[in-house]
């Protein structure tokens, strides 16, 4: 009876995982999403506007553009108006956050893969640096989310957190491309500046993933099950 009982526990999770699954869907922040993808491929498109034949400089800059309106959009991805309720549950945030990832992550990809396809072909730069840096923009709007969410209870956060992700772009705007994250396949750093994206996107991964979990009692100064 105990391993029935053990079995039964396991399911559990599994069960409520499903059931999850439409209101998570329902209250994903769809105004800020689909926004901020309608901005972002309208910046795409601008390339082919120009009478003169674009160059990767220039589709670089506007793909730059493109996965920060993006990024700003997921930065909405946690708020959570219910956030009181559903920290109730048996569901923990971990959970209720990977899917949230899971039903946004195909639709993100896809969105990137239009863009890129909007840029024409002797504008659109290398794949794998374009690709590595929307990644490192996307995953630091989640990563600032995730620390707002944890220290705080407030059910919204996005608004903050694409806040400070534009304080961020526009910091970085400052740092010379010798040292910073804009530099081109032209400067002499172009390898540099590819670390230093890779550096933020195993960084802030690493934070979401740390982060992401209710806190132990005591843990990070705060009480278990805020979230």
């Amino acid at each position: 009876m105990r391993g029935v009982a053990e079995a039964e526990t396991k399911r559990l999770p599994a069960t409520l995982l499903r059931s999850l699954l439409p209101p998570l869907w329902h209250s994903l922040p769809w105004p800020a999403l689909t926004t901020a993808g309608a901005l972002g491929l309208l910046s795409a498109a601008t390339v082919r506007l120009p009478d003169h034949a674009p160059d990767a400089d220039l589709g670089r800059l506007v793909l730059r553009l493109t996965a920060l309106t993006g990024a700003l959009g997921l930065a909405f991805l946690l708020d959570d108006p219910a956030r009181n309720t559903t920290a109730a549950t048996p569901v923990g945030r971990a959970q209720r956050t990977v899917l949230r990832l899971a039903l946004v992550a195909p639709l993100t990809v896809l969105w990137w893969a239009t863009a890129l396809l909007l840029i024409p072909a002797p504008a659109r730069p290398a794949l794998g640096p374009a690709t590595l840096e929307a990644a490192g923009m996307v995953c630091a709007a989640l990563a600032l989310a995730t620390i707002a969410v944890r220290f705080t209870e407030a059910p919204e956060v996005g608004r903050g957190t694409a806040i400070w992700l534009g304080v961020a772009a526009g910091v970085t705007l400052l740092v010379p491309n010798k040292w910073g994250l804009l530099g081109t396949p032209h400067d002499p750093y172009w390898v540099a500046t590819q670390v230093r994206w890779a550096v933020v996107l195993g960084a802030t991964v690493t934070l979401s993933a740390i982060g992401t979990p209710e806190p132990l009692k005591g843990s990070w100064g705060m009480s278990p099950r805020l979230g």
